[in-house]
């Protein structure tokens, strides 16, 4: 079956652009044009991906993206923000309302197909059950699903895809280099400093839980996870 793409981008010349690319690739594609239009697609027929541009007309990317991650239909769903911001801080903006990755304009098209496909191999379910323990934490990897203490915990694409690695190899240390290369995969171009920010999420996730120091922080190395929780970093 196709994959779908829904790309939300208030100018048209570059919806018809990234359209016209990605269905020669064999996606399908739904645009919308702005913040409404993009909630009443997805409603409609939920994507497997979406794309979201910065500046909308009626609610900001950012904006539209939190929205998304609070909708049971839609929080799971890879999103790439697109965007002319070239600050660090509004990099961090974007992925802290929920991005899974981030792509500066004007859009190399061939950089984002790489993107694209990366988000969704690894959003992919499997077909067999498989659940990883460690300590408190529970991972199902076919439902994508964690459990602290026996209680559903939900996380975004990234941050799932993160503590699966983490927990998958525990008690190594892993560079942040090391981790763009496992989780983003090797052809992803974006900064070290996404590895932080997507911890840092996930830290605040693990916290409502009081879990947050199984992913501790090696000074000058990297991460390192840890079922026996140590005290802090």
């Amino acid at each position: 079956m196709k994959k779908h793409i829904l790309c939300i981008e208030d100018e048209a010349a570059i919806r018809s652009m990234i359209r016209f690319s990605l269905e020669r690739e064999g996606y399908v594609v739904t645009e919308a044009a702005d913040a409404r239009a993009a909630r009443d697609a997805a409603a409609s027929s939920p994507p497997d991906l979406m794309l979201v541009d910065w500046m909308l007309p009626d609610v900001s990317g950012p904006e539209l993206i939190r929205r998304f991650r609070h909708d049971p239909l839609t929080r799971d769903i890879p999103i790439i923000m697109l965007t002319a911001k070239s600050e660090e801080d509004d990099m961090i903006h974007g992925l802290d309302a929920g991005a899974d990755d981030y792509l500066m304009k004007p859009v190399s098209l061939k950089a984002l197909s790489a993107r694209i496909k990366a988000l969704l191999r690894r959003s992919e379910g499997f077909d067999e059950q498989r659940v990883i323990n460690a300590g408190r934490l529970q991972l199902n990897q076919n439902a994508h699903q964690l459990r602290i203490d026996g209680t559903p915990v939900h996380l975004g694409t990234t941050e799932y895809r993160l503590l699966e690695f983490f927990m998958q190899h525990p008690e190594k240390v892993y560079s942040r280099a090391q981790l763009l290369d496992f989780v983003w995969g090797q052809n992803t171009y974006i900064e070290e400093r996404t590895v932080d920010v997507h911890v840092l999420r996930l830290r605040k996730t693990l916290k409502t839980h009081a879990a947050e120091n199984v992913i501790q922080t090696i000074r000058g190395a990297g991460y390192l996870f840890s079922a026996i929780e140590s005290t802090g970093d």
